[in-house]
């Protein structure tokens, strides 16, 4: 192969993948280092994969390096996981075979799919996506043929378990999850934990419960804000050992982080309160009213513009929704997490430009300087509050607080009740330094501040009805 200029072209395969794809300049600067006589192309493959091809100019009278010399990078990009080395694909199949040949005319329904899950060395709650994947919604049945070519399938692309789990749950074409994703495995999962039992009875319960529990994965993997998440997200969290302790653990509240149908009732029964129409979206005056008006205005108007709700439709008419609510009550009962704080930044951050200025922070203090007035408390003046607040998360840059700082302090909830929760922000006051810090201290602690607040909720919320049906039988 000759060039205009006369020179050869020598091809070594580099296959850098996913560095195109991420931007990643690593190429270049191999090729800097290789001098003038180099050039790069690449070739996009299956799975998304990017094999970089390294050519190397050569004059004529250079003779053509030896075959040792070709350089070789092993792949090290792998979107739909690390391929293992001794997989005996066809094991698992006759392993497959057998099981399906238990059921009649080697068909299986959705109650028998817990054995098939299990011979696929899959956890049980897999069932459903395993059985809806291979289109047993539509007949009701999963013939041995459909599955077997089904799952082979993925053993052969996907390569650990959230790349699998993705595959089965996702619509054809795409390679993430978004919400309707999850709810026929999380339908399964109601249908059929035994901690759920009682739900059979209250079907009108099932789409809240899953609502739920679907902002509550989102809220903790999908941690690029996306509204999908990736096999690299789900990689990244704990969901699917989540999934996993489902069939280890017959009390389903124990699940916090997920699952728990305790938690989904204190946030449930909390926009109750507030949703006084019931038709499962709240405005403005709806959620001022949370928690006793706490929560500045300003702030409420912040949640309402856009920043951390979806849905165009209910913003246009001035209202958010049940799974809009979920966000917002984790938020506000627990402001230590990535993603509570991520959700007031972004509120507090009126441009949009990645940085809190003062005269976002005094914008919102003004208000509270407000309520402190007529709650006769007198308030401290803003110069001072910002010293306190710059000494307490010590930003990289003077006079500018960015996401990072405050992820990186210890005491984001401090910060984020000073400026647009008046009671909150009145229970620090209260506190001597010390003990504040104390609080910080004990981070890895067995409950977190969400867990703590729909304990205490759930209990006293069984409290109350306790006592209603009380009253009532009087």
């Amino acid at each position: 192969m000759k060039s205009q200029k006369g020179r050869s072209l020598l091809m070594s395969r580099w296959p850098l993948n996913g560095y195109y794809e991420k931007g990643l300049a690593i190429p270049f600067l191999l090729l800097m280092e290789m001098g003038p006589f180099v050039k790069l192309a690449y070739t996009s493959g299956p799975n998304g994969n990017v094999t970089f091809l390294l050519l190397q100019v050569q004059s004529k009278k250079e003779e053509s390096l030896t075959p040792s010399l070709s350089q070789t990078i092993p792949t090290f990009y792998f979107p739909q996981g690390y391929p293992k080395e001794k997989v005996n694909i066809d094991a698992i199949i006759a392993k497959i075979d057998r099981t399906f040949s238990q059921f009649p005319n080697e068909r299986a329904t959705l109650e028998d799919m817990g054995k098939v899950a299990k011979a696929c060395d899959c956890p049980l709650y897999w069932k459903g996506p395993l059985f809806y994947c291979a289109g047993g919604e539509r007949t009701g049945f999963v013939s041995v043929h459909k599955f077997v070519a089904m799952w082979r399938k993925i053993l052969q692309t996907c390569h650990d378990a959230a790349a699998k789990f993705v595959h089965l749950l996702k619509s054809p074409g795409y390679n993430y999850l978004v919400q309707e994703d999850f709810i026929p495995f999380l339908q399964d999962v109601v249908n059929s934990h035994p901690s759920l039992v009682f739900l059979k009875e209250a079907s009108e319960f099932h789409s809240r419960y899953i609502t739920t529990v679907i902002q509550r994965i989102f809220y903790t993997v999908n941690r690029s804000w996306s509204g999908r998440i990736t096999c690299n997200e789900l990689r990244k969290s704990n969901f699917l050992q989540n999934v996993a302790l489902l069939e280890e653990e017959v009390d389903i509240n124990q699940l916090t982080e997920y699952f728990s149908y305790e938690h989904f009732y204190v946030i449930y029964c909390k926009f109750w309160e507030l949703d006084t129409d019931h038709d499962l979206y709240i405005d403005q005056k709806d959620l001022a009213r949370h928690n006793d008006h706490a929560i500045s205005n300003r702030m409420i108007e912040r949640i309402f513009s856009g920043a951390v709700t979806r849905g165009k439709k209910a913003q246009r008419e001035g209202k958010i929704s049940y799974a809009d609510f979920v966000w917002f009550l984790i938020s506000e009962e627990d402001k230590r997490t990535a993603t509570s704080i991520e959700y007031w930044f972004r509120c507090m951050d009126l441009d949009g430009d990645g940085v809190l200025s003062m005269y976002e922070l005094q914008y919102f203090y003004e208000e509270q300087c407000q309520k402190l007035d007529n709650m006769a408390i007198e308030p401290l003046p803003f110069e001072d509050c910002l010293c306190q607040m710059l000494d307490l998360v010590k930003p990289e840059n003077e006079g500018k607080i960015t996401l990072h700082d405050l992820k990186r302090c210890r005491m984001a909830n401090v910060f984020f009740d000073t400026f647009f929760n008046i009671e909150k922000y009145l229970d620090h006051e209260q506190k001597d330094q010390f003990s504040v810090l104390r609080g910080t201290e004990n981070e890895n602690q067995d409950m977190s501040d969400w867990e703590k607040y729909a304990a205490e909720e759930y209990d006293v919320l069984v409290a109350e009805e306790a006592a209603s049906d009380q009253w009532n039988d009087w």
